[in-house]
C-alpha cells in the first residue's frame, strides 16, 4: 500500500493510511474521506468486517469503498461485494485501472 499511496499523492489525492481495520474504522468516522481503499486482509479486524461496519453506519455508509486484495478469485470479489464494498481490483494494481474505478465513484 504504501507505494501505491505515493502514486496516488503524486495524481494529488490527499492519503491518510491504517495499519489495521480498527484503525481505518476510527479514521473513516473522523475524516469522512471522499473514498476508501480498503484492503481486503487486514490485521485484527479484516476488510470485509470494517466494510461491514462502515456501511452500517449513518455518519460513514455512503463512502464509496473499492476492496483491494491479492486473490484475483471470483469468490473474493462477491465476498467483498456482499460486505458493502462498492468496486473491487487486485494487487499488485494497475494504477490507470484503479484511477478509472476511482473517477467513476468520485465523481
Amino acid at each position: 500500500m504504501y507505494m501505491l499511496s505515493k502514486r496516488l499523492k503524486k495524481k494529488g489525492f490527499a492519503i491518510t493510511i491504517a495499519k489495521d481495520g480498527e484503525e481505518g474504522l476510527k479514521a473513516a468516522r473522523e475524516l469522512k474521506p471522499d473514498l476508501i481503499l480498503m484492503d481486503l486482509s487486514l490485521p485484527l479486524l479484516d476488510g470485509w468486517e470494517a466494510t461491514k461496519i462502515l456501511k452500517s453506519e449513518p455518519e460513514t455508509k455512503l463512502i464509496p469503498v473499492i476492496a483491494l486484495s491479492a486473490h484475483a478469485m471470483q469468490e473474493h470479489k462477491d465476498k467483498a461485494l456482499e460486505a458493502g464494498c462498492d468496486d473491487y481490483d487486485t494487487k499488485p494494481v494497475d494504477i490507470t485501472r484503479l484511477l478509472s474505478k476511482i473517477n467513476n465513484l468520485i465523481n
